[in-house]
């Protein structure tokens, strides 16, 4: 029997006001319905009308917005509906997810106080306080928060992004609510994170039987997670389908290339990029929005934009679509250069050995805390890697395990406060001011937010030479050099005379790395480099970078929380847990072979961008939050989130007391745990994501 439609939107219209008051169109017509119990995830790129759509529904616009169309909630009328009529229906009828959760919450009310006073607000007969309190600790029982009672107490900010966003939807499903909008549920979360929560969405689901609209921007998501899929482009859905026909069978060059796109953790795959940029609100030609980025854009594409079309529940806007669905996405737009292997040559070019590094405690000076003797809180901890000429070396973990930290004592280029550093041969400690200039041509950093490190007034010109004036280059031969290094990013030589607001995300990573490479510097330390990118204008840059390795360019360390990056970009694997390396080697045997059960809950976390390879897996969701930075402390870290503890006996005395040294897993390799038991204790398994009752397999 068909779910009854619980939700109905037909030609919905979004226009937003621009700097001078004129009516920017964001979202141009679009319509969908969603059935009881049904999962629709809404995809595309950055400025696509997702988020727009979402907020349209729960008439939650930015002022001045003008909404046409229809959306009909259980056949209520919502567009044009009084925000006090509204306002009733919102947390009752229908409910919001929103990306950032504490933007939502109230910074000044605690948790739980705020989950009762949406079950008083909308509940009658009105339940007490106590009664809404006691079932407010349920709901956040319900989505998988741990010691809920303890949650109930904090104020929003003394929660990690996890929690707050798993309270959230404990809000959200309150008042069991016909339909869930969630938009980006899953935005910025570490995988194991984003494990978490879409656990307690699917656990919400079930609970209430509601209508799930999701909008993501990660594909390996909605493959998991969706019946249906709508692709959006430039304010209009331009494709939608069931996800398996979606994901097997594209039609639109535009789905197609959004799909190549991807990286996948099953295997090293050429990506292929989307050239190009979508085009901005309001801008475009009478024609399909996407050919100009189109490889089979034809004058017919051009005099009119296509309406969806298509049969058994497959429509795509494109008058090309046959021809689309006979080639592939390598076929389609230029595929990245296969992976190719650089040998590692010589003597590490990077080597850091037990290297630590504390904080002082929060506080310290205040006067009542004098006297009180305060353990410094170590942020890194024996941290041992090492990278050699030619080679990518990932460093990975959850936030907060030291990446960054790490990155910030090699860049340095000083004295660590326990341990050593060398870099190209030398010791760090050692270095003199004069020596440390000499050197820091030698390694150059390139961040997660290029704009923090572009003056925003200074031409693009003058921001790639100024490294190389740093080095004492000559001005003109600084100068000379600048066009040859914007070709060698993709970008055009005319560039130099802009700033860098003139550029999208992705161009500006360009720059930041043009920059970087002007002082040809052996080793390149990259942080979250395209974490903040849409995954076409991600799959441009990680395309960039593994040519820069084919041309001999510099050795990289290349922080990411993202595992499927790594296996396109890294050759080895570094995986840190609580400021501590856990495991290292090549990613083929890591990925394959993990030994620490942290690293498989890691690769358990990763979602695939493929329906029946995703709903095959069998995910194990990982408990707990990651350790906050602590005093000196003997003993594996993991273990109070770790199953194989869980599983142990008597055993567990030298997991407590005993810090787990590197244990060689492929001594030819280089392939090391730091787990005394890496195969799995007596009758506990070896590896993550075994089928429990709680988690069986998806789909």
């Amino acid at each position: 029997m068909t779910a009854p439609v619980v939700l109905d939107v037909r030609d919905l219209r979004v226009s937003y006001a621009s700097a001078r008051g004129v009516p920017v169109p964001v979202v141009r017509g679009v319509g969908f319905t969603l059935r009881r119990g049904e999962v629709l995830g809404v995809v595309g790129e950055s400025g696509a009308g997702k988020t727009a759509v979402a907020l349209a529904l729960l008439g939650l616009t930015p002022p001045g917005a003008r909404i046409s169309g229809s959306v009909r909630l259980l056949g209520t009328e919502l567009v044009g509906l009084p925000v006090r009529e509204l306002a009733r229906l919102r947390g009752r009828r229908i409910a919001m997810v929103f990306q950032d959760p504490l933007a939502a919450f109230n910074p000044a009310q605690r948790v739980g106080d705020q989950i009762g006073e949406a079950l008083r607000i909308h509940q009658r007969p009105r339940p007490a306080r106590e009664s809404a309190r006691s079932r407010a600790l349920e709901l956040l029982e319900g989505v998988g928060v741990p010691d809920p009672a303890r949650v109930a107490r904090c104020y929003p900010h003394e929660l990690s992004g996890g929690l707050r966003q798993r309270a959230m939807i404990a809000m959200a499903v309150a008042n069991d609510p016909e339909v869930i909008v969630a938009d980006e549920p899953t935005s910025a979360l570490d995988a194991t994170v984003q494990a978490q929560v879409l656990d307690a969405l699917h656990r919400a689901r079930r609970t209430t039987g509601a209508a799930l609209l999701l909008v993501s921007h990660d594909l390996g998501v909605i493959a998991g997670a969706a019946d249906r899929v709508a692709v959006m482009y430039a304010g209009r859905v331009v494709e939608t389908a069931p996800v398996h026909d979606l994901f097997a069978r594209p039609r639109m060059p535009y789905t197609r290339g959004l799909l190549g796109s991807v990286p996948r953790l099953d295997a090293a795959v050429p990506l292929t990029p989307v050239p190009g940029a979508p085009p901005a609100p309001g801008e475009g030609g009478p024609g399909c929005r996407f050919a100009p980025r189109c490889p089979l854009a034809a004058d017919v594409c051009r005099d009119a934009e296509p309406e969806l079309a298509g049969s058994e529940g497959h429509l795509s806007a494109c008058v090309r679509q046959e021809a689309s669905a006979e080639r592939g996405a390598a076929d389609l737009f230029a595929a990245s250069a296969p992976l190719g292997r650089t040998p590692p040559v010589g003597a590490p070019l990077l080597r850091v050995h037990a290297l630590t590094k504390s904080l002082a405690p929060p506080g310290r000076s205040a006067p009542w805390r004098r006297g009180r003797a305060e353990p410094a809180r170590l942020v890194l901890e024996r941290v041992d890697l090492e990278v050699r000429r030619g080679e990518t070396v990932a460093l990975v973990g959850e936030s907060g395990s030291g990446k960054t930290s790490t990155l910030m004592e090699v860049i340095a280029l000083a004295a660590p406060e326990a341990g050593r550093i060398e870099v190209a041969g030398y010791d760090t400690a050692a270095l003199d001011r004069a020596a440390v200039r000499r050197l820091r041509g030698t390694v150059q950093i390139l961040v997660q937010d290029p704009m923090a490190s572009l003056d925003p007034r200074m031409r693009v010109a003058d921001l790639i030479a100024e490294p190389l004036l740093a080095q004492r280059v000559p001005r003109a031969d600084a100068a000379a050099r600048v066009p040859g290094l914007l070709r060698r990013v993709g970008l055009d030589a005319a560039d130099a005379e802009l700033r860098p607001h003139r550029f999208s995300g992705g161009q500006r990573q360009r720059i930041a790395l043009a920059r970087a490479l002007a002082v040809e510097p052996d080793l390149l330390l990259l942080d979250e480099p395209v974490s903040a990118l849409d995954v076409s204008v991600q799959a441009g840059v990680l395309d960039l970078l593994r040519r820069l390795r084919e041309q001999r360019g510099p050795a990289c360390l290349f922080v990411t929380h993202d595992l499927a990056v790594v296996r396109q970009i890294a050759d080895r694997v570094v995986v840190m847990y609580g400021g501590r390396t856990v495991e290292s080697g090549p990613v083929g045997d890591v990925f394959a072979g993990p030994r620490h059960p942290y690293t498989r809950a890691l690769l358990s976390a990763v979602p695939v961008p493929d329906p029946v390879a995703e709903r095959a897996r069998v995910t194990e969701v990982l408990p707990g939050e990651p350790p906050e930075a602590a005093g000196r402390s003997a003993g594996c870290r993991f273990r109070g989130r770790c199953p194989t503890y869980a599983g142990l006996g008597a055993e567990r005395a030298r997991c407590a007391h005993e810090t787990p040294a590197p244990v060689a897993a492929n001594p030819l390799k280089g392939h090391t745990a730091s787990c005394h038991f890496p195969h799995g204790a007596r009758g506990v398994p070896g590896r993550l994501g075994h089928e429990s009752a709680e988690h069986p397999p998806r789909g």
